[in-house]
């Protein structure tokens, strides 16, 4: 395990700084003039270069990005150009709603799709057909659409859940379940359907294997069978789906704040990107990479869990 542990961080530093350095050279090479964006069109040159200078917008770019880092390994993101604001406080108020809406949709869709593909695996038939038509439908379907399309029923026709907005947890909990319903439905209905093939995939391998004949020789009951052996082996590539998912989800939900309202970082990535904000953007691009090579290092440890030949 603590090899596993090892590989990730040899891996995971140099991801960050690639990922990181690449967003900062693409964003400064967007047309476009912070100073300029602050002032206003009709300001005086000499305001804007002034600016860019208390700024450090007037430095190359290499020792920008240096600076940057430099002070991000310490733990300081900067401050936004537009509102001066620390970073890192802007994405602690934002994170906590994108990450609530990541994870509720993934634990919607494990137990929903583990769950269904699981029993389209033993029972067959017309639910094994239907799971593989549900399955082409939610990698056609895109979320956005879905989401608009569930705000048209659920929120306008039939008023249940609210169509925009966000409640916190702190200031009441039912409100902060329904602002978060929709969007967390609109995300496990696109992701339901592919683990739960994925699910009815794999399972269906197992049962196939010569073990499965042997432990149901020694007399060992259908439900042992499934529950302590073949679900252990199918496992893995389940885990491998649920981690790319997770980092599907944080895209998708990233769309879908903007479909609903939501202040988590999709709205302050597009707020900071039309603003030329770059250390924003480099403080979320950092972030999601963090939590990126994060999901990597669960995973591969769940495969050590599963598999005893990956600890070895």
């Amino acid at each position: 395990m603590g090899r596993v542990v090892g590989r990730w961080f040899l891996t995971a530093l140099p991801v960050v700084v690639v990922v990181s350095m690449l967003t900062f050279v693409l964003a400064s090479l967007v047309p476009g003039d912070p100073a300029r964006t602050i002032l206003g069109i009709n300001a005086p040159q000499e305001q804007v270069d002034a600016l860019r200078q208390q700024l450090g917008l007037d430095l190359p770019l290499p020792q920008r990005y240096w600076d940057w880092l430099v002070a991000a390994a310490h733990g300081d993101l900067g401050r936004s150009i537009t509102t001066r604001g620390s970073v890192a406080a802007e994405l602690a108020g934002r994170l906590q709603v994108t990450l609530s809406l990541v994870v509720l949709g993934l634990i919607v869709i494990v137990l929903v799709g583990v769950g269904l593909g699981l029993i389209s695996a033993i029972k067959g038939g017309w639910l094994g057909r239907a799971v593989d038509l549900l399955s082409l439908i939610g990698l056609a379907v895109p979320g956005f659409w879905l989401g608009l399309v569930l705000v048209a029923v659920l929120a306008v026709a039939v008023p249940i859940f609210p169509a925009t907005g966000f409640v916190h947890f702190s200031d009441s909990p039912t409100g902060w379940a329904a602002s978060m319903a929709l969007p967390v439905l609109t995300l496990a209905l696109t992701g339901t359907a592919g683990l739960a093939k994925q699910t009815r995939s794999s399972v269906l391998d197992e049962l196939g294997k010569d073990y499965v004949r042997m432990l149901r020789a020694r007399g060992l009951s259908e439900r042992r069978v499934i529950l302590l052996h073949v679900s252990r082996n199918a496992g893995a590539p389940i885990v491998t789906v649920v981690g790319l998912l997770f980092i599907g989800l944080v895209s998708g939900a990233v769309l879908l704040e903007t479909v609903f309202v939501l202040p988590g970082l999709g709205s302050l990535t597009v707020a900071a990107t039309k603003a030329h904000d770059i250390p924003v953007i480099l403080g979320v691009t950092l972030i999601l990479s963090f939590v990126v090579v994060t999901v990597n290092l669960l995973v591969e440890i769940s495969y050590a869990l599963l598999n005893p030949k990956v600890r070895t």
